[in-house]
């Protein structure tokens, strides 16, 4: 069974950086999607960005409208490790962040997604 584990988060004043750590344990699929996800406070949940992985090709990255050029996914498979480095961050991108697998290819359908992390929480303040 896959399970993933989510850490990095904290408090942080407008514009600056944080690092979230997202670790599998279990058998990874050979085709799919490494996400990350957000929920604010009264909000819905929203996807941030995500990794589609195939075998040994390079990995094909995806991001919400709203992150990109400050937000940065990758992953260390030697870890069985993703990442999602936050830059210039805003009182808006607050909230509990999620990691997420599913097979196949990335999307922002939640449904789609078999297994979740508990979240670790992101605070930023102006």
């Amino acid at each position: 069974q896959v399970q993933v584990l989510e850490s990095g988060g904290g408090s942080v004043q407008d514009g600056g950086s944080l690092k979230l750590s997202c670790t599998v344990s279990g058998d990874t699929y050979s085709w799919y999607c490494w996400a990350w996800f957000r929920q604010a406070v009264g909000k819905e949940r929203e996807g941030v960005a995500g990794l589609t992985t195939y075998a040994k090709t390079p990995s094909i990255p995806l991001y919400a409208d709203s992150v990109k050029g400050r937000f940065t996914v990758s992953k260390d498979n030697a870890s069985k490790t993703l990442y999602l480095e936050m830059r210039n961050l805003k009182s808006e991108d607050s909230g509990m962040y999620y990691c997420a697998m599913k097979t196949g290819p990335c999307t922002w359908v939640q449904g789609q997604y078999r297994t979740w992390g508990q979240g670790t929480q992101v605070t930023v303040s102006s």
